[in-house]
């Protein structure tokens, strides 16, 4: 007896406290669709895509970011301020802790940012929608940033390139959020009348007044593999119509294969794609081999 209590109390509590030592947190990720355990430094290196299963993960907007310009540098464009949290709104935490959390978490101002520079030698002005903040909700902040993309755009005369990832309107904001959708339709209205090419990329998921305002208003629109993409999720529309869905229904390729998108294209081949996209829109010469 007193042989099982030396092991149940000091060698099992020190083979614990070994095994934590040299196995530190993070280090490993399961593939949300193979199950597979693989070597984070494995899946960054990768830009967040899982070898093997190729199952494509979110990408942080700063990485998303120099994985796409020249070199990773470029020109960060500052973000118009907003009222912080006009509404007062608390539910289990108050907004503005939430909006401060967020913030320590991701290191961003708000859900979208934008960035100027040259992808492939094509001077682009990018946005990012990043979906660690807030889910990538679109309140007054994201709303403002959108905007400003696609006026930076208007003033460099370049393409503009939306990468989109959302879980839809910020509820904490209200109607402000709300007015959001029509605000970012007006500014990609002015795309338009400057004839600049507008692209965007939908990542995982984009879903609710994100999809319903400038997510879906691109000249081209692209999705990254197995992304979700529509309005309301499919377990609310299963239980709205009572039916069971289609296979893959609201994923990146049943959405190709019905006309709701153009392209699906790889994480890897997204830098070559978009500039090879933006010369053609824009009647540039292809670039020298």
């Amino acid at each position: 007896m007193e042989t099982m209590n030396w092991i149940s109390n000091v060698v099992r509590p020190k083979i614990r406290s070994f095994l934590k030592r040299d196995t530190p947190q993070n280090l490993w990720i399961k593939c949300p669709e193979s199950g597979q355990l693989v070597f984070a430094k494995d899946v960054e290196a990768n830009l967040n895509v899982i070898p093997g299963s190729d199952y494509h993960m979110r990408l942080a907007a700063v990485a998303r970011l120099k994985s796409m310009f020249d070199d990773g540098v470029y020109e960060d464009i500052a973000l118009p301020e907003v009222p912080l949290d006009p509404l007062k709104f608390r539910d289990e935490k108050r907004y503005v802790d939430r909006l401060r959390d967020a913030k320590t978490k991701t290191q961003l101002v708000d859900a979208v940012k934008i960035a100027f520079g040259q992808v492939e030698g094509v001077k682009l002005t990018i946005g990012v929608q990043d979906f660690d903040f807030m889910g990538g909700s679109l309140g007054m902040a994201a709303g403002e940033a959108i905007i400003k993309g696609m006026e930076t755009a208007v003033a460099k005369k370049t393409p503009f390139v939306l990468f989109a990832s959302s879980g839809g309107a910020r509820m904490q904001e209200g109607m402000f959020s709300l007015m959001q959708m029509p605000r970012t339709t007006v500014a990609v209205r002015r795309l338009r009348e400057a004839k600049l090419p507008y692209i965007v990329v939908l990542a995982n998921p984009t879903t609710g007044g994100v999809t319903a305002s400038y997510a879906m208003l691109g000249d081209i629109h692209i999705a990254e593999p197995g992304a979700l993409i529509g309005f309301a999720g499919p377990r609310v529309i299963e239980q709205t119509i009572r039916e069971k869905l289609p296979e893959g229904f609201q994923r990146s390729e049943f959405l190709k294969a019905h006309g709701m998108v153009d392209m699906v294209v790889h994480r890897h081949e997204m830098k070559a794609t978009i500039a090879r996209l933006c010369r053609i829109l824009a009647h540039a010469p292809a670039r020298a081999a």
